[in-house]
């Protein structure tokens, strides 16, 4: 049961400004918005949706395959996925491009800045869903403009039930486009702001849109989540963390959760629970890959954190 993953592979550089945003940017003159933040604190970390993705959902074991488009300097990237024992069977090298690069200023509140250069990810309709054998379920993650148009036309027409996860590829697409992504896809994941744009941007509610799904899932940061599925409205509490340190590959750990789940047939309820328990150990470590439980304390944390026991 291999779980199809399109969307992004990309280095991560990551700052932090020892300040609050808002403290910095006036209202009143954002029309000539000019700011300068120093940053003293600064990593490189591997990321992208898709490798975040693959990543926690590895942690769970299961069997995901990424599926994207790098550039010229991915080397470093491609032995870390050989050491975690990551597929790159279905990663296309683009010549003469950069694999995507995300710049991201993060402030004392958690809010953030990100510029993002996709590089080879504009290229991403050069994959295939249909090249991948033995895949029982995808997710469409932030990726080139024309690769998720097409990617979530092969997961329907192969009968391949998928998520639709826009994240910031949302302005990408118009209110028609989104409410055909939603209509072919079998679950759609978005963040509470994510929520509003997409009902902003096709005129239907959250509530309407569910309808033509079999769940929308909302995550709302430590608020929680909310999943709309079977006419519903399931509340996901948040686990607590240790530690609040980087927001960062947060979203991404939790669709690992609702991915692992899903797969495993499980009821909302629980796969909510586990995807928040995920994002939860994410905000605690720096960069979106360097969480190390294992299963057995995924389990303990589990049933400490919600009081039954998950079967990983």
């Amino acid at each position: 049961m291999h779980t199809l993953i399109c969307g992004s592979m990309a280095y991560d550089t990551i700052m932090v400004f020892q300040d609050q945003f808002k403290k910095h940017i006036l209202p009143e003159k954002i029309h000539i918005l000019n700011v300068a933040f120093l940053v003293p604190e600064m990593r490189r970390e591997y990321g992208g949706c898709a490798g975040n993705i693959a990543y926690n959902l590895s942690l769970l074991g299961g069997k995901p395959l990424i599926m994207a488009t790098v550039g010229d300097d991915f080397g470093p990237y491609a032995m870390r996925m050989d050491k975690l024992c990551l597929s790159r069977q279905h990663i296309r090298h683009v010549p003469d491009s950069f694999t995507g690069q995300a710049f991201i200023t993060t402030d004392l509140d958690d809010n953030q800045i990100t510029a993002f250069h996709p590089g080879a990810m504009s290229f991403s309709e050069q994959n295939h869903v249909d090249d991948a054998k033995g895949v029982t379920l995808g997710i469409v993650s932030p990726d080139g403009r024309e690769g998720m148009l097409q990617h979530a036309c092969e997961f329907r027409e192969a009968g391949i039930p998928w998520v639709f996860d826009p994240g910031q590829g949302m302005p990408m697409f118009g209110g028609d486009e989104l409410l055909t992504f939603v209509e072919r896809a079998d679950y759609v994941t978005v963040n509470d702001y994510e929520a509003q744009l997409l009902q902003d941007k096709t005129g239907r509610k959250i509530e309407e849109l569910a309808k033509s799904t079999r769940a929308v899932i909302i995550t709302r940061g430590g608020e929680g989540s909310t999943i709309y599925a079977d006419g519903k409205e399931i509340v996901i509490p948040c686990a607590k963390p240790t530690a609040l340190l980087d927001p960062t590959g947060c979203g991404d750990a939790y669709r690992a959760g609702l991915l692992h789940g899903i797969q495993q047939g499980w009821d909302w309820e629980t796969t909510g629970r586990l995807a928040s328990l995920l994002g939860t150990l994410k905000i605690a470590s720096r960069g979106g890959q360097n969480h190390t439980p294992n299963r057995d304390e995924l389990k303990a944390q589990f049933q400490q954190h919600f009081g039954f026991s998950v079967p990983l």
